[in-house]
């Protein structure tokens, strides 16, 4: 009886693995779409990046309640959420630090920060030594129209044209276009950026609406990523296991 009841008081999150109110966010809202760059090579430093054991979207469960409540907003337009980045462990915030101090850089890599190196990224704004994803607190995402066609593949072979360039020339996203690839360090990639067409405008203001609605904060020079202010505090450093069904 007593090893019965043991069993029955553990977290859905300590049974996953994960600690605290952590959550995976496919438990809370499996229709959310899930493309998390930094566990394949699909990213700006072109492999999977430290503590990305999984391509999974973990979260704080009151962000994860929040972005369920955005995609039962979003489903009677046929649109969806795509998740890119959600909770990222400090070792992977290392890894971004150590891999820009590396004077050599890829043409692949350089599509990410056309307009400047590498080595600048911090100094922009454009990484943080310490981010907010780290807390569980910060999600990058995007937004997908489910009656297009979605089904474009990223090729690691491909030379692709860099991320400010037209949607069709650039690395596919399998996302509505917002003026810029994800991830993208440049100007065009702030959010009220002057240099994108109205229609690229329409669809930023549309995502940032309706994650502002649900107390969601853009950050000004990417129109990806968005932060719930106080879900979460403390940086964590576990490594993203894979869900257990």
């Amino acid at each position: 009886m007593i090893a019965a009841a043991v069993a029955v008081s553990i977290s859905p999150a300590l049974a996953q693995g994960l600690p605290g109110d952590f959550m995976f966010l496919r438990d809370i809202d499996p229709t959310i779409i899930q493309d998390i760059r930094y566990a394949t090579s699909d990213n700006f430093m072109g492999r999977r990046m430290a503590g990305y054991d999984a391509a999974e979207c973990v979260v704080k469960r009151g962000v994860g309640l929040r972005l369920k409540a955005v995609q039962q907003e979003l489903a009677p337009q046929k649109l969806s959420l795509k998740m890119f980045d959600c909770y990222r462990p400090v070792r992977a915030v290392a890894d971004m630090v150590a891999w820009s101090k590396k004077g050599r850089e890829t043409a692949a890599e350089h599509r990410y920060n056309p307009a400047f190196s590498k080595a600048d990224l911090f100094r922009l704004g454009y990484i943080a030594t310490h981010s907010g994803h780290s807390t569980g607190a910060a999600v990058d995402l995007t937004l997908v129209d489910l009656t297009a066609d979605n089904s474009g593949k990223f090729d690691p072979a491909k030379d692709y044209a860099d991320c400010t360039a037209p949607a069709a020339a650039r690395a596919p996203e399998g996302s509505i276009d917002m003026g810029t690839g994800y991830d993208c360090s440049d100007t065009r990639a702030h959010t009220a950026s002057s240099s994108i067409t109205p229609l690229q405008r329409r669809w930023r203001n549309t995502l940032v609406a309706v994650m502002s609605g649900q107390g969601f904060v853009n950050y000004s020079k990417e129109w990806w990523h968005f932060s719930l202010p106080g879900a979460g505090r403390e940086a964590y450093d576990f490594p993203i296991p894979p869900h257990r069904n």
